[in-house]
Formats: structure tokens, C-alpha cells, sequence
């Protein structure tokens, strides 16, 4: 215990830590150019000093820190699983050989459509964004740099598809979340869901298409596609065995066995086939699940499209991670998120309001905290009482929380969502986030 006495910190004072994260993050990207680590430690920093201008000693900053960090471990754990996967399912050749086929079946007209398409249908089988992006995600964004698409088009429809299914899947663990928070059942939250979701769907499709015939005229010509797919098929030995790994994958998923050992089996299987076809030796194959495979073809295209992967490449995201729920974990803990948060609730005196004010509140938990399931149950803990007072049912704050909480978290980089998409699909969130219409749509 500390021997200061507690008191709660005032919305002033909750407020400064928030607007020197702001100044912090806005000077050190756009005008810095640094990464977002340091301007999220030092806005942890002057958090922590306000926690001790109200009382909270070190001992209680460090548990509050920790307990923030605790949270996103599985979120750590997942991670490094996907940072060997792509490293074996590169060196092994099964990422080339998606690609490949996707060079010979895909069309720039419609390959942005097909992407969220096809994102849609694996993340609602398999419940999970962050799998969908970490695998097919990958390979699509391949597939479309060999069809000389942009690349922020290509992860905006990568992020589209992908959090569609997480929004919407009984397997995704927020469409398990946003409901038990609210009180409301699973399936009516499902139901509810498709009265957004499924428009916004439709209407980002059409906009994709619209996209895609604009911009096929300037994609890649035929001729630089045929030698990219016929390169690949000299580097690697493209057997369609290769599949084995990624049906694994999908497979465990649909079967509910968790993520982790899911991703991990994806990932040693990789390494197993790349031995097998690849005649790449036991150590080699070690050094790529740290270090990524290095392609070293001489061919900037080639090389710049295979150099990926590896639990080394998932560090700087690690790390962002990790200074984001810090700067999260102190606000909670010492109160300043409910000081905030108590504040902004004296506004929602209509239902209007109140809906208003909770998709507010959710994309602030996700710019602030910064992490999607903070951004759901916080809200939720918070709105549930004034949704019941005002006689809504509790599907509407469900759905409130996944329409804004879900969705949003995948837009900003410091968030561990939008992190975790930048280090998959290696662009800025920043920069996909115009091309992510189903996200901004919803």
C-alpha cells in the first residue's frame, strides 16, 4: 500500500496525460518521422506523474503497467506463432506457390473485390483477423504487388474482409466479447449485426469494383506478371503438396482448437515440407523461424516480395505493443480513464446521444488505450446501465461495440490491431485506411 493517500484524479488532470499523447504522437510521426514507441512512453510518463500527484506509488503504477501488458500476451504469443509461419511458408514455397496460382486465376480488374471476398469467407470460417491477414493475407498482398497493384489498396481490402468475419463469426472471440459485456445472446447479436455489416459489405464491394476498372489499366502488363510467376516456379519447387500446411491451418480453426497451437502447427508443418521439397536442411530452416527468410535472387521484386517473416520481424510490433498497453494500463489503473469516461456520460441524455456517444467512446478507447478488447468492455462496462434506463435492448450496445470497437481497432497504428496488420501486411495503417471501406463504412 502506499502510505499517500488516494484520491481520484479530476477530469483536468485525466485529461493531460490524453492531449501530451496526442501532441506526442502527432510531432513525433508527422514531423519527426520516429516510430510511435517513444511518444507512447513519454505520454506513460507524464500519466504516471499525475498518478503520483493523486497519491499512487510506484508499487501501484508498476502492477497497474503490468496488468495493462498482461493483456495483450495472447495477442505476443500469436504473433511470434505468425512470425515462424511466414518464414517456413515462405522458404518452404507455399506463400510463393499462392502466389503463383493467384498470378495464373486473379485479374486487376477484380482483384481487389476477390481480396475481400475472399478474406470475408476465411476469417468467417476460421473467426479470426488476425490469422486471416497473417496467412492468406500475405500471400494475396503478394499477389497483388506482382499484378502492380497499390499496396494500400490491396491491405485495404485485405482489412475489410478480414475484420467482417471477426465482427461476425460465433468463432470470433469480440462476437463472443461485445454480447457478454452487454448481456445480451450470442445469435440475436449475430442477427443484429447484419442489418450494418452485411450493407456495408455490399456497398465496399461495389467500390472495390469501381476501384479495380479504374486502376487495371495501370497495372502490371501481362509480359512482367508471366515472368514473376515463372520465376518463382524456377526458385521453388511449387507442389501442390505445399497446400497440406495452410489446410491445417484452416482445418484446426474450423474445428475450434485455439489459435496458438493452431498457427504454430501451420508453421512447424511449413518447416517440415519446405525440408522435405525444398531440400533446405534442419538449420537453415531454424535460423528463417528467427531470423525470416532472406531471398537473395538479385531481382528487387523478387526480393523485396520474399524477404519476410521470422519471430525477429515481429519485434518492432512487440514492442509497440507492449508501450501502448503500458500508457493503457496506467490510465486505467490510477482512474483516469473513468474520470473521462464519467464525463462524457452526463452527455448521452437522448438515445440518440447515447448511441452517439458510445461509438465515440469506442474509437477513442482504440486511439487511447489502445487495444480492441479494452475498447469493448470498457464501453460496455460503462453504457449497459444508461441502455437499460433508456429501454433499449442490450443487442444495441453489442452492436455498438463491434461497429465502432471492432472495426476501428485495425485503423490506427499504435493500436496492438493496427500494429498487428502493419507488421503482416507491412503497410502503414495510416495509409490502407482510406481503401479499408467496410471498416469506415459500418
Amino acid at each position: 500500500m502506499s502510505s499517500t493517500i488516494q484520491k481520484s484524479p479530476n477530469l483536468g488532470s485525466a485529461l493531460i496525460p490524453v492531449v501530451c499523447l496526442i501532441v506526442f504522437l502527432f510531432t513525433g510521426i508527422f514531423y519527426l518521422g520516429a516510430d510511435p514507441h517513444l511518444p507512447l512512453i513519454l505520454a506513460s510518463a507524464v500519466a504516471a506523474l499525475i498518478g503520483v500527484r493523486f497519491g499512487f506509488g510506484w508499487k501501484e503504477l508498476q502492477e497497474a503497467i503490468v496488468k495493462g501488458i498482461s493483456i495483450s500476451m495472447p495477442a505476443i504469443l500469436i504473433l511470434i506463432a505468425i512470425g515462424i509461419l511466414i518464414g517456413t511458408w515462405v522458404a518452404s514455397g507455399i506463400v510463393p506457390l499462392m502466389i503463383f496460382y493467384g498470378l495464373k486465376i486473379l485479374s486487376p480488374s477484380y482483384f481487389l473485390v476477390a481480396t475481400c471476398l475472399i478474406c470475408a469467407v476465411v476469417s468467417f470460417a476460421t473467426g479470426s483477423s488476425w490469422s486471416t491477414a497473417g496467412t492468406i493475407g500475405v500471400a494475396l498482398i503478394g499477389i497483388g504487388q506482382g499484378l502492380g497493384l497499390p499496396l494500400e489498396m490491396i491491405a485495404g481490402a485485405i482489412v475489410s474482409g478480414a475484420y467482417f468475419g471477426d465482427k461476425l463469426s460465433p468463432l470470433s472471440d469480440t462476437t463472443n466479447l461485445a454480447p457478454a459485456v452487454a448481456g445480451a445472446e450470442l445469435i440475436e447479436h449475430i442477427k443484429h449485426m447484419l442489418f450494418t455489416t452485411v450493407p456495408s459489405l455490399v456497398i465496399a464491394l461495389i467500390l472495390y469494383a469501381i476501384l479495380g476498372a479504374r486502376i487495371s489499366g495501370e497495372a502490371a502488363s501481362l509480359e512482367s506478371v508471366e515472368q514473376l510467376g515463372s520465376t518463382l516456379n524456377t526458385l521453388f519447387n511449387l507442389s501442390p503438396l505445399l497446400l497440406l500446411a495452410p489446410m491445417l491451418v484452416l482445418v484446426m480453426i474450423i474445428f475450434r482448437i485455439p489459435a496458438l497451437p493452431s498457427l504454430l502447427a501451420g508453421g512447424f508443418a511449413g518447416a517440415l515440407l519446405g525440408i522435405i521439397t525444398q531440400d533446405i536442411s534442419v538449420g537453415t530452416m531454424f535460423s528463417v523461424m528467427q531470423g525470416g527468410y532472406v531471398s537473395e535472387t538479385g531481382v528487387e521484386r523478387i526480393d523485396e516480395l520474399l524477404s519476410r517473416g521470422g519471430i525477429d520481424s515481429m519485434m518492432w510490433t512487440i514492442s509497440l505493443i507492449i508501450c501502448a498497453m503500458a500508457y493503457g494500463g496506467i490510465m486505467e489503473g490510477t482512474g483516469m480513464l473513468s474520470a473521462i469516461s464519467s464525463w462524457i456520460l452526463k452527455f448521452a441524455t437522448s438515445t440518440g446521444r447515447l448511441v452517439a456517444t458510445t461509438i465515440a467512446t469506442c474509437i477513442g478507447m482504440n486511439v487511447l488505450a489502445p487495444d480492441q478488447y479494452l475498447s469493448i468492455i470498457v464501453p460496455g462496462r460503462m453504457y449497459k446501465k444508461a441502455f437499460e434506463d433508456s429501454g433499449l435492448a442490450a443487442k444495441n450496445l453489442s452492436r455498438c461495440l463491434e461497429d465502432a470497437g471492432t472495426l476501428t481497432s485495425p485503423l490506427i497504428p499504435w493500436n496492438t490491431c493496427g500494429a498487428t496488420m502493419m507488421a503482416f501486411l507491412l503497410v502503414n495503417p495510416f495509409a490502407y485506411l482510406p481503401y479499408a471501406f467496410l471498416n469506415l463504412i459500418n
